[in-house]
């Protein structure tokens, strides 16, 4: 309970994308922390709706929004996620990264989010990152998040924690804490995690909204059974 009561206390900086992960993890860090901030990262990202969906979602919660330019990345590392001419596929079986794979991406959006962290006096920094159902990015196992948060505080001689709410949940279960959040229908309806750029249920078509979708009927599967 102490260390329930001193988070309430605390600030934390959430990595914010306006997509289904990173909202729930809003919301899980508005009922966590005293003062939640979000960062958003413009990396000239093949939709410019997910800046747009982003800023959104902060103004309706009451969250103060920062935008970084992240444009060398889209000069560094052309994918599917920066290049239109690009097709989003999911990787071979030999093992290949899905073309949606942008190289560095968390090991600048988390650097960067500790760097503001760290201006703003923050100690937390919340990330949606998730081990179990995912698409095989490096960038976003517990071992590289453990790695980086060591990283982080040695290079600023900082105390960060990074939380990684969804680390080991699949979709459905991701589903399931957005409701016990009260947030469902608000995850469902205003967020963006399509590839081709279409807000809540997206495209039906591409990866991510195959993902998306098949939690979401497992989830409500299982709520209804209860």
């Amino acid at each position: 309970m102490k260390g329930v009561l001193q988070l309430k206390k605390d600030k934390a900086i959430v990595v914010f994308s306006g997509g289904q992960d990173s909202t729930t993890c809003l919301f899980w860090a508005l009922e966590q922390f005293q003062e939640v901030i979000a960062v958003t990262f413009d990396y000239n990202q093949r939709h410019i709706t997910e800046i747009e969906c982003a800023k959104n979602i902060a103004k309706e919660l009451g969250v103060k929004h920062h935008i970084l330019d992240m444009g060398l990345l889209n000069q560094l590392a052309p994918n599917a996620l920066t290049r239109d001419e690009i097709e989003v596929k999911d990787g071979e079986n030999g093992g290949s990264l899905p073309s949606t794979f942008v190289p560095g991406r968390n090991l600048l959006f988390m650097s960067f989010a500790g760097v503001l962290a760290s201006q703003v006096g923050a100690k937390h920094i919340v990330t949606g990152v998730c081990e179990t159902d995912f698409s095989g990015y490096p960038d976003c196992r517990d071992v590289f998040v453990k790695s980086l948060n060591v990283t982080l505080n040695l290079s600023m001689d900082q105390q960060f924690v990074i939380h990684t709410p969804l680390m080991w949940l699949n979709k459905a279960e991701t589903w399931k804490l957005a409701d016990d959040l009260g947030a469902f229908d608000f995850v469902r309806e205003k967020t963006l995690t399509c590839y081709n750029g279409i807000v809540a249920d997206g495209c039906g078509e591409c990866p991510a909204c195959k993902l998306r979708k098949n939690g979401l009927d497992n989830y409500l599967k299982d709520r209804k059974g209860q």
